[in-house]
């Protein structure tokens, strides 16, 4: 029986946007907060104009609710995902090596950081740690294998 099978790859655009702020942690960290937060704003904005578009009203009203919280979003999971990277980094720099390690650890400290922000009960905090470590050690894996 004939076999069929695809060859090629899929490759997305890569934009890179460089902010230099004198420092090498404060860059990973800003460039993680523009790089998630844009992605994060173009999400909400998606879902919002499917909203309107399925409402089949567009309102000023309804625009600057959407923008606000196009904003709100994406300053939320930028400034999470600059907290990210930039522990990240730093846990690279003091260890002095770059494995799963640090992401594994940045990532507990972040979901610990965040969680803590908005919630002060202790189980919350400890659950939100192990899930962001676990969450960042199993993208870390994936990015090996690709």
């Amino acid at each position: 029986m004939p076999k069929k099978s695809f060859l090629g790859s899929i490759s997305s655009p890569k934009v890179e946007v460089f902010v230099d702020m004198g420092n090498p942690l404060l860059n990973h960290t800003v460039d993680g907060f523009l790089k998630i937060g844009t992605v994060s704003a173009a999400k909400v904005a998606a879902e919002e104009t499917y909203h309107m578009v399925k409402r089949g009203s567009v309102s000023k009203h309804n625009l600057e609710n959407s923008l606000k919280k196009m904003c709100k979003e994406g300053a939320y999971w930028g400034t999470v995902a600059g907290v990210y990277v930039g522990m990240e980094y730093g846990f690279e720099r003091v260890r002095g090596t770059r494995d799963w390690k640090n992401a594994m650890i940045g990532g507990a400290v972040t979901g610990a950081l965040v969680s803590a922000a908005s919630s002060n009960k202790r189980d919350k905090v400890i659950m939100d740690a192990i899930t962001g470590g676990a969450v960042a050690t199993a993208a870390e894996f994936i990015s090996y294998l690709t």
